[in-house]
């Protein structure tokens, strides 16, 4: 089993189909993300990814945070040039490493932040550097402005951005080629699709990375109930996790759960395949071996349009199946 590898937009970057989230291999500040994570099984994780070609490693100073940055430098401490790392910022982390919960995108701190990951990471050159969120009080030219001086000094390889709108992404790659837009998209989320972001980027040859494509793990089919989640688990925030609207999401689960069966594979894997086939690079989360050989077997599954079509059926693009953020944090995507 060894992954297909393909490009991540025009630019030059070449991926595997699949990559591996690390967030929920640290938690953010103090809270877990999807349980309890031990460092140990982590390492031999994003090890074994290696091992099956899975060498595309996502992660982001806010995780920890810098903690998790500072995880993923000890997994790959001494094999950096297998890997390719991608991390984030602009959730402002001030000196002390705390989290300020707000968005930095000047450009001096944009430097600064780089200059930590670097650090942390242990590392001299970061292979994609995205903007996590867009500061709205600067303008993203400035912003990309500097995160193009980075290239310009060999600290960056290829740039990013995240959950930003297509006005905001043009402009950005005016100012310097982007070669990804990472956002979350899954058969739970599909908005940048519904807001014509997915056309942009396929317009500018601009690569498109899901994170979350099993829905924050929805899509697995694990979870039957909203107190299946541990008490301080963030899910528990989320509009599409509580109440009724949890479990009329179940029931599209179970029916996709369903065609999963009927093709022998896992509900994640159905979920996982279906993002692969339209062309993108999800980034699903683990930290435990069995579900990662799980994932990457997802790449190389191949729907036929009868198939793609008939798992779309089950939710249609523009059904509701819940905000995926807090009020709050919806005032920071899509901008």
């Amino acid at each position: 089993m060894s992954i297909k590898k393909i490009n991540l937009g025009n630019q030059g970057l070449v991926v595997p189909a699949v990559g591996l989230g690390c967030m929920g291999m640290s938690p953010i500040a103090g809270a877990d993300i999807y349980g309890k994570a031990n460092e140990n099984e982590s390492i031999t994780t994003i090890h074994r990814s290696l091992e099956l070609g899975g060498n595309f490693l996502d992660t982001a100073d806010l995780y920890g945070p810098l903690l998790n940055e500072r995880l993923v430098a000890k997994a790959i401490a001494g094999n950096r040039t297998s890997y390719t790392i991608a991390t984030k910022f602009a959730w402002e982390i001030d000196d002390n490493e705390q989290i300020t919960w707000r968005i930095n995108g000047r450009p001096e701190y944009v430097k600064k932040a780089a200059e930590r990951s670097l650090k942390n990471l242990g590392t001299d050159y970061i292979d994609l550097y995205y903007m996590h969120r867009l500061d709205p009080e600067v303008p993203v030219e400035e912003t990309v402005g500097a995160m193009a001086d980075l290239v310009k000094e060999g600290k960056v390889r290829y740039l990013g951005l995240s959950e930003v709108a297509s006005e905001t992404i043009r402009r950005a790659h005016a100012t310097h080629p982007i070669s990804a837009l990472q956002s979350e998209y899954s058969l739970f989320e599909r908005s940048v699709e519904e807001a014509g972001i997915l056309d942009t980027v396929k317009e500018l040859g601009i690569g498109f990375v899901p994170y979350s494509p099993l829905g924050r793990g929805f899509l697995s089919g694990d979870l039957k109930s909203p107190d299946d989640l541990p008490e301080d688990d963030f899910r528990r925030t989320i509009p599409k996790f509580q109440g009724e609207q949890f479990y009329k999401n179940l029931e599209l689960v179970e029916a996709i759960n369903q065609l999963a069966k009927d093709k022998g594979i896992t509900a994640s894997q159905l979920a996982i395949a279906w993002t692969v086939n339209k062309g993108f690079v999800p980034i699903p989360g683990t930290k435990r071996i069995k579900y990662l050989e799980q994932n990457i077997e997802a790449a190389d599954i191949v729907l036929s349009p009868a198939e793609i079509e008939k798992l779309e059926s089950i939710i249609p693009l523009g059904t509701d199946t819940g905000q995926r953020y807090n009020d709050w944090g919806m005032t920071l995507v899509n901008l």
